[in-house]
C-alpha cells in the first residue's frame, strides 16, 4: 500500500467516505543565509522528500484528525466551526489549521465545513519546517476544495500570514516559500518576494535530526531585540550621513545589502559585545551567501580566487574541513557553508556542544560541509556530500548519536496529489 492509498484508507475509516482532495508540501533544509529572512535578506532553501499530506472533503461539521498524534496516543482530533475558528492556544495542533481557515476567510471570503486528515513524515521541532509544510499543504488542499486556483506565491504568502500574523510566531518567509516553491530556491524576502530556482547536480544532502527540540518562537524575538539594540547604539553615534540613511530601528527596513562592514567598522567596535556580534553576523552571513551563489552559478577563475582569499582570511579551518571535496569549486563552496556554521556558532550563539559533536561525526564520515539548518539550539543539521555512498556513511555514523539521519532527495514544492 503506497502513501496515498494509506491516507485514503484511513480517511475512509475516520469519516466514512473518500477524500475529495489530497495535497502535500515538503519540509526543507535551510541552506544559505540562515536567520536572515526576518531581516528582509534573501535566503536559500532546499525542499526535501519528506512531506506533509492533507486529505479533505466537504462536510456538515468540521473535524481535523492528525494521524501522527493518534499513533503517539496524544490528543489528535480537533473540532470547530468554520464560522468561528478561534485559536485555542497552548500549542494545540489544531490551531495551525484554524489559523489557515481564518486567513482564507479574510482573504478569499470562503466558508464551508470540512473533514481533514493530516499525515506527515517530517519530524516535528526538528528544524525541517514541519509547521510550514503543514500550513502550506493545508492552504493548497482547502483552496482546491473550495475552488480557488492559487499560485505558489499566493499559497506561500497565505501560509506565512497564517503562522506569522494569526498565530504570532516571529518567523520570516523562508519556510513557507521554500515549501511552496520546492527545489533549491533563492527567496527574496522583501516585496515582491521573487523566487528563483537553482539547478545543480554537484552535491547531495543529508538531513540530520539532532533530537533536541527547539522553538523558533523562543529564539527569533531575542535575536531581533539584540540587533535592534545594536542599531539604536549605532544611531547614537556621529555616523556619516550616507551610513545613517541605511539604518532603521525596524531591522526589516535596514538596507543590509547596501551596508558593509567597512562602512561601520569604526562605529561597530563601540557597541556592546552581544549586539556587535549580531550585526557582524548579519553582514558576514549575507556576504558569504552572495559568494556561494556566484560560485554555484558562475564559477569563474576570478570568483574562485576571490572566495579562496576570503576564506583564507576569515576561516582557513572551514576550507580545510572541505578537503574531501573532489573539485576546487566544491571545496570552496563547502568552505563557505562551514563558515556559515561558524558564524551561527560564534556570532549568533545558536549551537550546542551536542550539535558540534554531531557535526564532527558527519565531517569524519565523509561530508565536506555541515551546518545548522533552521533556528538552532537543537533541531537539524544539513550535511553536504558528493555521492550516495558517502551520504549513507554519514547517515550510518550520525544515526548512532541522533534521532535519525536521512540521505534526502531534492523535491518539488506544494502539489495536489489527486
Amino acid at each position: 500500500m503506497n502513501i496515498l492509498e494509506y491516507i485514503e484508507t484511513r480517511f475512509q475509516e475516520f469519516f466514512n467516505r473518500k477524500p475529495e482532495v489530497i495535497a502535500s508540501a515538503p519540509g526543507r533544509l535551510d541552506f544559505l543565509n540562515t536567520h536572515q529572512d526576518y531581516k528582509g535578506l534573501p535566503v536559500v532553501s532546499v525542499a526535501i522528500n519528506k512531506r506533509t499530506y492533507i486529505a479533505v472533503s466537504r462536510s456538515n461539521t468540521t473535524q481535523i484528525v492528525s494521524l501522527n498524534l493518534c499513533v503517539e496516543n496524544q490528543p489528535c482530533i480537533d473540532e470547530f466551526s468554520v464560522e468561528n475558528p478561534v485559536l485555542k492556544g497552548g500549542g494545540w495542533f489544531g490551531d495551525y489549521i484554524r489559523s489557515v481557515v481564518l486567513v482564507l476567510k479574510n482573504k478569499l471570503g470562503v466558508t464551508g465545513e470540512f473533514n481533514m486528515l493530516i499525515y506527515s513524515d517530517i519530524p516535528v521541532a526538528s528544524g525541517l519546517a514541519s509547521s510550514a509544510a503543514l500550513q502550506v499543504s493545508a492552504v493548497k488542499a482547502l483552496s482546491e476544495l473550495w475552488g480557488f486556483n492559487l499560485s505558489r506565491g499566493e499559497i506561500a504568502e497565505l501560509a506565512y500570514t497564517s503562522e506569522h500574523d494569526v498565530m504570532g510566531i516571529p518567523c520570516g518567509r523562508l519556510d513557507q516559500y521554500g515549501s511552496a516553491f520546492g527545489y533549491i530556491s533563492r527567496i527574496e524576502t522583501k516585496p515582491p518576494y521573487r523566487v528563483s530556482t537553482l539547478k545543480t547536480q554537484l552535491f547531495k544532502f543529508v538531513a540530520v535530526n539532532s533530537g533536541i527540540k527547539h522553538s523558533t518562537g523562543a529564539i527569533h524575538p531575542v535575536r531581533i531585540y539584540e540587533i535592534k539594540r545594536g542599531i539604536e547604539q549605532l544611531l547614537k553615534q556621529e555616523l556619516p550621513v550616507e551610513v545613517k540613511k541605511l539604518l532603521s530601528t525596524n531591522i526589516y527596513e535596514v538596507k543590509w545589502e547596501e551596508l558593509s562592514i567597512e562602512d561601520i567598522k569604526p562605529y561597530i567596535e563601540k557597541l556592546d559585545e552581544t549586539p556587535r556580534k549580531r550585526i557582524l553576523f548579519t553582514l558576514k552571513m549575507n556576504y558569504s551567501t552572495r559568494l556561494a551563489l556566484e560560485l554555484i552559478e558562475n564559477p569563474s577563475r576570478s570568483k574562485l580566487r576571490e572566495v579562496e582569499e576570503y576564506l583564507s582570511r576569515e576561516c582557513s579551518k572551514c576550507l580545510e574541513e572541505a578537503d574531501s571535496a573532489s573539485s576546487h569549486q566544491l571545496k570552496l563552496l563547502g568552505g563557505l557553508v562551514n563558515y556559515q556554521h561558524v558564524l551561527l556558532r560564534d556570532l549568533y550563539d545558536v549551537s550546542l556542544p551536542q550539535l558540534e559533536e554531531i557535526r564532527r561525526k558527519a565531517l569524519e564520515a565523509g561530508a565536506f560541509a555541515v551546518k545548522i539548518s533552521g533556528a538552532g539550539l537543537g533541531g537539524a543539521l544539513l550535511a553536504m556530500v558528493e555521492d550516495g555512498s558517502r551520504g549513507l556513511n554519514v547517515v550510518r555514523e550520525t544515526s548512532r548519536i541522533t534521532s535519525g539521519s536521512w540521505l534526502v532527495e531534492i523535491d518539488e514544492g506544494v502539489r495536489r496529489e489527486k
